[in-house]
């Protein structure tokens, strides 16, 4: 009876293939604009490549975006794709550009577990370029969100500079 059970348990433990433990496979997206990574390299600068393709996230306070408070638009550094507007950024305190609200269909997103629990990762629709995150937990006057933002994924085109 004990060779049974232990037998029993021996094919139970080996017939289990731990695939309740694997991970999700996350499919390529394709975007509108794709290039190489070393086309990528060369157009960006280190910082630029590292938070727009790489997901990556610079440093807080670091970006002069965040005490920006000039009215016009920000673009994707990378591809020239109208992301937010100067109305609706507001200074979250977190050290990165905030936004309560995107440009609609510009900014892409999905869900990223990359610190242990699910965040929503917002990417430019064109290029797929990481450009942070969004939250709920912005001005309770307006949508509520928070989109934090690499400043380093962002260029600001000045409303005057436009109407030249």
């Amino acid at each position: 009876m004990k060779k049974i059970l232990i037998l029993t348990l021996v094919a139970i433990f080996y017939s289990c293939d731990g695939s309740a433990q694997k991970k999700e496979t996350k499919q390529k997206e394709t975007y509108p604009i794709s290039k190489t990574d070393a086309e990528w390299k060369k157009q960006l600068t280190d910082m630029q490549y590292y938070v727009l393709r790489k997901a990556g996230t610079e440093r807080a306070f670091s970006s002069p975006f965040n005490k920006n408070y000039e009215d016009g638009v920000y673009y994707c550094v990378a591809c020239d794709t109208p992301l937010f507007k100067s109305e609706h950024k507001f200074d979250s305190g977190s050290g990165w550009p905030s936004f309560d609200k995107e440009i609609k269909g510009n900014v892409a997103f999905s869900t990223d577990y990359n610190i242990g629990y699910a965040r929503t990762e917002e990417h430019c629709a064109t290029c797929g370029g990481h450009l942070g995150h969004v939250f709920n937990d912005g001005p309770r006057n307006t949508t509520g969100q928070r989109h934090c933002i690499n400043g380093a994924a962002l260029n600001f085109i000045p409303s005057k500079k436009r109407d030249d």
